[in-house]
């Protein structure tokens, strides 16, 4: 009897044993996918312009050489910044410290031991920039101010506030849009220009220097002119001998410090109802050419107080 029982028993054992051996493997391999995925990952596959890429999940050593104000404002961790974006006046106190470098640079930036980088389509050695580190492309103007703001979000772990600040921002525009409108007249025209050393330009919709503040989000007018000329191409050049034609009722006027100012001085630009009403609305150029919400805010106040004190 003996010695029926003992291999009884031990085969008893046995199937108890592959029984719960079975049972904890199946539920290892029932977990949710996403579950182990976000223990285990430390990136995440960003769906880029160049492509899917692996990014960190956090990263923690960015070069932007594409979007940095928009980072900037996500409080990313910026190590390597482009030149435009560090002599811009509305940056330089956040910047102190940060790398200036350009995708020409490779030395310096392998040298920075960046996780991520961001660049422009139109860069150079992106190929080369990529062996360095995750390497993410934007085209300029692909993607409206707005969605540029949550996709650097969505790259650097930061969607929520990106989210929270285009929701917040947009109603806050709108509103200050609704005022505005509401003492200039709903048919008052705007139009934005900016000199440089030779020229004038004026402005579409979607070109910086505020323009999709007061047209998109405050639903401001332009001038048919401007509609013609500007808006498809996102700004046209023009003499001062035209500009007339292309003036608004208002006009903000990007004063660029580089540029040639001497047309303020001629009978032409005097003679503009807009200038002899009293009625431009100054920006400097180098703290106006980017769409972040750090320029944004700051043009958005500038607006306001330029448009309500007349």
């Amino acid at each position: 009897m003996k010695k029926r029982f003992i291999p009884l028993l031990l085969l008893l054992v046995l199937m108890i044993s592959a029984c719960s051996n079975g049972s904890t493997e199946k539920e290892v391999h029932s977990q949710p996918e996403g579950k182990q995925v976000e223990k285990q990952s430390e990136t995440i596959t960003y769906q880029a312009e160049n492509g899917p890429i692996e990014v960190p999940a956090d990263p923690k050593r960015i070069i932007s050489l594409f979007g940095a104000p928009n980072v900037i404002s996500l409080e990313g961790s910026i190590v390597g910044v482009d030149q435009w974006t560090n002599m811009n006046p509305l940056f330089q106190e956040k910047l102190k410290g940060i790398e200036e470098v350009s995708e020409e640079s490779l030395e310096k930036i392998i040298e920075l031991e960046p996780d991520l980088i961001i660049v422009g389509s139109w860069a150079n050695n992106i190929d080369k920039l990529s062996q360095i580190a995750p390497t993410v492309v934007y085209s300029w103007g692909k993607l409206d101010y707005l969605t540029q703001q949550i996709e650097i979000g969505k790259l650097i772990n930061k969607e929520k506030e990106a989210r929270e600040w285009v929701e917040d921002f947009q109603k806050r525009a709108e509103a200050a849009g609704e005022e505005i409108r509401a003492k200039i007249g709903e048919d008052a025209t705007v139009s934005v220009i900016e000199n440089d050393d030779k020229q004038l330009y004026v402005f579409g919709n979607n070109w910086a220097r505020g323009t999709e503040i007061l047209y998109q989000a405050m639903g401001l007018n332009m001038p048919e002119k401007v509609v013609e000329m500007a808006l498809e191409p996102g700004y046209h050049a023009l003499s001062i001998e035209v500009l007339p034609e292309f003036a608004g009722d208002y006009i903000v006027f990007s004063k660029n410090p580089d540029g040639n100012s001497s047309f303020l001085e001629t009978d032409t630009w005097k003679n503009i109802p807009a200038v002899k009403n009293n009625r431009v609305i100054e920006i400097n150029t180098k703290s106006s050419t980017y769409s972040d919400p750090i320029t944004l805010e700051y043009l958005l106040e500038l607006f306001k107080e330029g448009f309500l004190s007349h």
